[in-house]
């Protein structure tokens, strides 16, 4: 085999830009190399690289591309698979399978209780295990990388005639067996999500018997929306802490917040118990930067909230877009009568405190999630516009939070709770996921009335090393992984 010599590999130099690098570590001025799919070097920002295609960036900062750490976009990477509500925003890579709901596994044919249709189609349920939506995955590849979860609620549908009481002996073992052969696959874990109504009469010890196949596999992730985010608050914390523990799991509090205006300033008492637990078990959280949230049409959310706007409805599909007091004037109807017309439906919420929203989000375990519903109509504008929202709102406009400690909640933070070893920092050897955008520009241009709009100022994406955002448009090319466990 001799004179035989390896292929070069391309190489990109992006020069002249602001390096964040997404360990929190102050900007610093710098070349960054990359070769094919690795950060080959950092370089000082005057050194020349032959051979080297070169981009410009000054005036730009450079930094890993963005975690989401809470996406609902399991049916979206294979439908639209450029995913140009996420890289139009530096997303890179995208966390599925929360709130207890994953597109796998669930047979098709399979009756899909709300809100599993909150992941798309029905046509897109048609992966009986774990593995053969993976495969379908790693088949046709999206444009950015997946971090896998398995939904408890799901494990329920595919397993149970009635979800309207605990699991059998029987059935847990079943659902055991189902996740375990999704964690063999690669899933990084499971999510619960308690609070929906296909996992509602799950007990505490059903989702430890189920999830007793997590221990001993070793930096598992135990994700969880939890069972009350509004009275209730603090039993469903302690009932999150004790399944991580008995799972020997990070648990991950999804999309933290403090439901209703009786709740409001809680999260001073919630985020301390959450600091506390950390010193005793791996903990962390996830939040967007949003005073609503988004989820199915329901009275209890309806009631609590101060403005409830309609993202869609099967029953009335007129009503999409309409606040739902409005209609409620409009139609004459007490709340039951107009439930029985919408749904099923979904909504938005405006039931948090901004106080609250900017508390959790400046905490220092808490991560950068969109929580976004890809396929509704009218969806919640975090779908397009959680991270630079982040950046344009809470860095540059209030200054809660500085450049580096946003990048780093988005990046670094997020790779080290997921166990991801060869991503979320700018170093030589590491995967080449990047973001390229302007500090002074980024901003979201989503809103409630107009939320399908990319942001501005995202000047490029790439990942794996391959360009999928040229800061107008999606490339085409879809270069994203399923990434595996370390």
């Amino acid at each position: 085999m001799a004179g035989l010599s390896t292929p070069s590999r391309p190489l990109l130099l992006l020069r002249g830009g602001t390096v964040i690098d997404g360990s929190g570590a102050p900007p610093r001025r710098a070349n960054v190399l990359l070769e094919g799919d690795t950060i080959a070097d950092i370089l000082a920002p005057d050194a020349e690289v032959a051979g080297a295609e070169s981009i410009e960036l000054d005036g730009l900062a450079v930094a890993p591309g963005f975690i989401d750490s809470h996406t609902h976009d399991d049916g979206y990477l294979l439908a639209h698979p450029d995913m140009v509500p996420k890289v139009s925003q530096g997303v890179t890579t995208v966390v599925t399978g929360n709130c207890g709901v994953s597109l796998a596994p669930v047979p098709p044919g399979c009756p899909l209780p709300q809100p599993l249709d909150l992941l798309g189609p029905p046509e897109l349920f048609r992966y009986p295990t774990f593995s053969a939506w993976m495969d379908a995955l790693r088949e046709a590849p999206a444009a950015v990388n997946v971090i896998p979860l398995v939904g408890h609620a799901s494990l329920r549908v595919s397993t149970m005639n009635d979800l309207q009481r605990p699991a059998t002996p029987e059935e847990c073992a079943g659902m055991r067996r189902l996740l375990a052969e999704a964690l063999d696959a690669g899933a990084f874990g499971m999510s619960t999500g308690t609070f929906y109504p296909p996992a509602q009469h799950a007990t505490t010890q059903e989702i430890i018997d189920i999830g007793e196949t997590m221990r001993g596999r070793g930096g598992m992730i135990y994700a969880v929306h939890l069972r009350d985010e509004s009275d209730r608050i603090d039993e469903a914390i302690e009932e999150a802490l004790e399944i991580g523990r008995s799972l020997a799991a990070r648990v991950v509090f999804s999309h933290h917040k403090l439901a209703g205006e009786r709740n409001h300033g809680r999260s001073v008492q919630t985020l301390a118990r959450i600091e506390e637990a950390g010193a005793m078990q791996p903990v962390c959280l996830d939040c967007h930067p949003y005073p609503a949230t988004s989820t199915m049409l329901r009275l209890d959310r309806v009631r609590l909230a101060r403005r409830t706007l309609i993202a869609w409805s099967k029953g009335d599909p007129s009503a999409q877009g309409r606040d739902f007091a409005e209609l409620q004037r409009e139609w004459g109807l007490d709340d039951d009568a107009m439930l029985q017309r919408l749904a099923p439906a979904g909504a938005i919420y405006f039931l948090m405190d901004e106080r609250d929203v900017e508390r959790i989000l400046a905490h220092p375990r808490t991560m950068i999630g969109s929580d976004g519903l890809p396929f509704d109509p009218h969806p919640h504008p975090r779908q397009w516009g959680t991270f630079t929202r982040v950046l344009s709102r809470l860095v540059r406009d209030k200054g809660l939070l500085t450049l580096e400690a946003a990048v780093h909640k988005m990046t670094g933070l997020a790779a080290a709770n997921y166990g991801l070893r060869d991503r979320g920092l700018l170093q030589p050897g590491l995967r080449a996921d990047l973001v390229v955008f302007d500090p002074q520009r980024v901003t979201d241009l989503a809103t409630f009335d107009n939320p399908v709009q990319a942001s501005r100022g995202i000047e490029g994406v790439w990942v794996n090393g391959q360009r999928v955002w040229d800061g107008q448009r999606a490339t085409g090319l879809r270069p994203g992984r399923v990434l595996e466990r370390h």
